[in-house]
């Protein structure tokens, strides 16, 4: 598809079911490498870089079943491969989830460089950091990353920036070292906290997650044979929630956390928005113009784009100078 089309001025009413969440799957789906057994993921997001991941997990020797377009169970009993194919890992940007997998479960990983969506420089120096405090020697070169250790020891790692790929590539990292590693300065975006509840279910222990500060004591292995449900998609629902206001609609949305999306409730209200909240459904609607308001570019919780709106006229920009 090489565009869209979209006529207006048609207020958008009904109800939506929110997907899991995109960001929460394809961290999931590469920390199931960290099992020596079975799991079971329910609430994937039927998108392209989920397969991509699965396709590369078979690459490596696990065997993928998918019980519906939704669901997949995954036997990673027979990993024989810490080398990531690079034409899969090029073409999407979450592949770097790899390296932190790879790297607790086999001690070593060569992954392909990441590719993606172009939203501007988003390096990895934080990963490398990460990986390098816990014991590992890191490489970039020839297109690959190629990280290896004799053993993970367990460190204090202090985030120069807020990164939600570092801290989650470290937990990963970290899952399986010996001692306590502690992410300082860690991103807290809820698809942290999924992960982070996908390994416990599976025998982790992280604790504090969702805060600045996450520790993960090292645990011998992870159980497995266990089903795990993404959480619901944020952003998605976010999206909705915005399209009901912008076009003076009615939209009920379903299978969301409220809580997740209480920055963006708060500006819609401000906005001349109504929200109501009943149990995972929220309901928003708009019967007027949007009034002016301002939103400053912020990590989670608080909003993530800058929005002005003068004399009834709404201006978007977004600055995505760095992603991490």
């Amino acid at each position: 598809m090489e565009k869209l089309v979209i006529t207006g001025n048609t207020p958008l009413k009904g109800e939506v079911i929110i997907s899991g969440a995109k960001n929460a799957a394809v961290a999931i789906i590469p920390a199931t490498l960290l099992i020596n057994g079975v799991c079971t993921i329910e609430n994937l997001p039927n998108i392209s870089d989920v397969k991509l991941y699965c396709d590369i997990l078979e690459s490596l020797g696990s065997k993928v079943t998918w019980n519906s377009e939704n669901e997949v169970t995954i036997d990673n009993t027979n990993i024989t491969s810490f080398k990531a194919p690079t034409e899969l890992t090029s073409k999407f940007r979450a592949s770097y989830y790899l390296i932190g997998s790879l790297l607790g479960r086999c001690k070593k990983a060569q992954v392909g460089l990441p590719g993606g969506c172009n939203l501007g420089a988003r390096p990895i120096d934080q990963h490398i950091k990460g990986f390098e405090a816990l014991g590992a020697d890191v490489e970039v070169s020839n297109g690959n990353i190629t990280a290896k250790a004799k053993k993970l020891i367990a460190n204090s790692i202090y985030m120069d920036v807020v990164s939600v790929g570092a801290t989650i590539n470290i937990m990963l990292a970290s899952v399986l070292a010996n001692g306590t590693t502690v992410i300082d300065n860690a991103a807290k975006e809820p698809h942290i906290v999924d992960v982070a509840n996908f390994l416990n279910t599976m025998g982790a222990d992280i604790r504090g997650a969702g805060t600045d500060i996450i520790k993960i004591n090292g645990v011998k292995e992870l159980n497995g044979n266990a089903t795990y449900s993404v959480v619901p998609d944020q952003i998605e629902a976010g999206t909705f929630m915005l399209a009901a206001v912008a076009s003076k609609g009615d939209i009920t949305i379903k299978n969301c956390i409220t809580k997740h999306l209480e920055s963006i409730t708060a500006k819609i209200v401000e906005i001349g928005g109504n929200v109501a909240a009943n149990g995972d459904h929220l309901r928003v609607w708009c019967n007027t113009r949007p009034q002016k308001a301002t939103i400053k570019t912020l990590p989670y919780p608080r909003i993530s784009n800058r929005f002005t709106a003068t004399n009834g006229r709404c201006f978007i920009s977004f600055k995505r100078d760095k992603y991490y």
